[in-house]
């Protein structure tokens, strides 16, 4: 009972505890508004961090993207200009080499182009002319011809004036025709090449000249070029051939029985050297 003589309701809750109540109502409801802001904020800041996060992988997608594609158009372009350079290369040395190695239709003239220097031209193979065999004169067929020739041109090679190979040949054609004879008392004298077969004693070759007199071994003297040497040498020790009738020249060397015949052959014997080694004038 109040001092007003009220009764207390007893089921009213006091007055202190309903303030409290209240406030704390009061506070529950402001703590659960404020964690719902922040729950409200807290998503929204993650749903912009996600929003943000995926902006910059999706903008990190897009440069790798455009730095993928920029570096393959850059290797595009580099393999271009590489296939393009290359091609370039390959038709500059083709056409240098069409330029080079072009074999032209029809030997040029002295008015074409001059030959690229950078070129070596090819070695041309110079073959040596065979020396001519002049004709056979005064009567005397080709064996004959050779041998007379095989006298000129061992005198020319020692150095022998042109009466002393006038001298030669006219002995050779008295002694032996001009043909080169075995000897049939020397039968080793026929195993050499010869062109006849003569009976004067040991006797052989061009000159008819005799191994058993000194004039040097059977096979030497069946050799033109040898027993011409042997010949022309002992001429050159006459003296003074040269003046000296042909005949009487030949007898100095030969010694032979018929000393006079050796004449009758100077005129031939002089026709035979000039159509072998033509006067120079």
């Amino acid at each position: 009972m109040r001092d007003d003589g009220t009764l207390d309701d007893p089921y009213a809750p006091s007055g202190p505890t309903a303030e409290t109540e209240e406030g704390t109502s009061a506070e529950r409801t402001t703590t659960a508004s404020r964690l719902r802001a922040y729950a409200r904020d807290l998503s929204g800041r993650r749903r912009a961090q996600v929003a943000l996060a995926t902006g910059v992988v999706c903008c990190l997608g897009l440069g790798a993207a455009v730095q993928v594609r920029s570096d393959a158009g850059a290797q595009s372009r580099e393999k271009t200009s590489g296939v393009e350079l290359a091609e370039r290369v390959e038709q500059q040395a083709a056409s240098r080499a069409l330029d080079r190695s072009a074999v032209p239709s029809a030997t040029p003239s002295a008015s074409t182009t001059p030959a690229d220097p950078d070129v070596t031209p090819r070695a041309r193979k110079i073959v040596p002319a065979k020396p001519t065999r002049p004709a056979p004169v005064a009567g005397l067929d080709e064996d004959q011809m050779e041998n007379a020739q095989a006298i000129v041109r061992t005198g020319r090679k020692m150095g022998i004036p042109r009466r002393g190979l006038v001298i030669a040949v006219a002995t050779a054609m008295q002694e032996s025709n001009l043909y080169n004879v075995a000897s049939g008392v020397l039968p080793e004298s026929q195993d050499y090449p010869h062109q006849g077969v003569g009976w004067d004693h040991d006797s052989v070759g061009l000159f008819q000249q005799r191994s058993s007199s000194g004039w040097g071994p059977v096979g030497r003297l069946m050799d033109p070029e040898f027993a011409t040497r042997q010949f022309l040498t002992a001429l050159e020790q006459v003296p003074g051939w040269q003046q000296m009738r042909l005949t009487d020249a030949a007898q100095a060397v030969q010694v032979s029985a018929y000393p006079e015949h050796y004449q009758q052959h100077e005129w031939r014997a002089t026709r035979v050297v000039d159509a072998i080694s033509p006067t120079r004038r």
